[in-house]
C-alpha cells in the first residue's frame, strides 16, 4: 500500500536563499472533494487531516518552526509577530511579519493572491492574502510599512505572488470594475472585455503594480491559474460552479531559519 504522494512545492527565484514555498493540493492525506493537501481549518475536511497537511507543508519548507498564520478576514491590516501564539489567538488580519527566527508565517488561499516578502539584509519577512478587497485596500503597502518598521527598505525588498485566480478565469461585472477605476482611472488596464456586462480581472497583474508603485524592484509573479488546474490547485470559484460542497484551501509560507 503506497502513501500520499510528495507535496510538491512551488519556489520563486525571487526569494532564493529563503525558506519558503508555495503549495497546491498534491501531496496530502485529505480524500473526496478535498483530496490532497488541504489545509483549511475552516473547511469540513477531517481536523487531523488538515492538521497533517499542514505539518506535511511546514516540514518541506522549515521543519521544527513555528507555523503561525492570521485569521483572514479581506483586509488591509498587517500585523508584525515576535513571538509565537496559540491558534486560537490569532490576529484578525491579512498580512504578518517578522524578523524573528523559528517562525514560519502562512498565509491560506483558494483564489486570493498570496504574496510572500523578504528583505534578506534585514532579516525581515512578510506574507500577505491579497483577495480583491484587501488588495485595493493596500495590504501590500501595509506589509510592506510593517516590515520597514522592523529594518527592512523597501528597495531591497523582494515579493512573489503564488497560484492564484488568473485573468482568463475571473469574471467579474459593472459594478466590480467601476470600484476600480474609480480608485484609479489607471486601474482600467487590469480589466479585459467580457460578455455584455461583464470583465475578465486580472488580480495578480494589480498586485504587481501594486507592489512596483510602493518602490519594490524584484518582483516575480508565477503565473499559476488556480481555477484551471484541478488537479493541482483548490479553488473556491471553480468549487462553486461545480456546486460542491466545500471546498480546500492551499497555503503559502515563508520563515527564518
Amino acid at each position: 500500500m503506497t502513501g500520499p504522494e510528495p507535496v510538491e512545492v512551488i519556489r520563486a527565484r525571487a526569494l532564493d536563499g529563503v525558506a519558503h514555498g508555495f503549495f497546491g493540493r498534491r501531496g496530502g492525506v485529505s480524500t473526496g472533494i478535498y483530496a490532497g493537501l488541504n489545509v483549511g481549518v475552516g473547511s469540513d475536511d477531517d481536523a487531523q487531516a488538515v492538521a497533517t497537511n499542514r505539518a506535511r507543508a511546514l516540514d518541506a519548507v522549515l521543519p521544527g518552526a513555528r507555523l503561525l498564520s492570521p485569521y483572514q478576514i479581506h483586509s488591509a491590516d498587517a500585523v508584525t509577530v515576535l513571538e509565537p501564539y496559540e491558534d486560537r489567538l490569532r490576529p484578525r488580519a491579512d498580512a504578518l511579519v517578522t524578523d524573528r527566527p523559528g517562525l514560519a508565517l502562512a498565509i491560506i488561499t483558494a483564489d486570493c493572491a498570496p504574496v510572500l516578502f523578504a528583505d534578506v539584509a534585514a532579516g525581515v519577512i512578510g506574507a500577505a492574502h491579497a483577495g480583491w478587497k484587501g488588495a485595493i485596500g493596500g495590504v501590500t503597502d501595509s506589509t510592506i510599512a510593517a516590515m520597514e518598521a522592523l529594518g527592512a527598505k523597501r528597495e531591497r525588498t523582494a515579493a512573489a505572488i503564488g497560484p492564484a485566480i488568473a485573468r482568463a478565469s475571473y469574471e467579474v461585472d459593472d459594478a466590480f470594475a467601476r470600484t476600480f477605476e474609480q480608485a484609479d482611472p489607471a486601474n482600467e488596464r487590469f480589466f479585459a472585455p467580457g460578455r455584455p456586462g461583464h470583465h475578465q480581472f486580472d488580480l495578480e497583474a494589480y498586485v504587481v503594480a501594486r507592489l512596483a508603485a510602493a518602490g519594490l524592484v524584484r518582483i516575480e509573479a508565477l503565473g499559476l491559474d488556480t481555477y484551471a488546474q484541478p488537479d493541482r490547485f483548490f479553488s473556491f470559484r471553480r468549487a462553486t460552479h461545480a456546486g460542491e460542497s466545500g471546498y480546500g484551501r492551499q497555503i503559502s509560507i515563508i520563515g527564518i531559519a
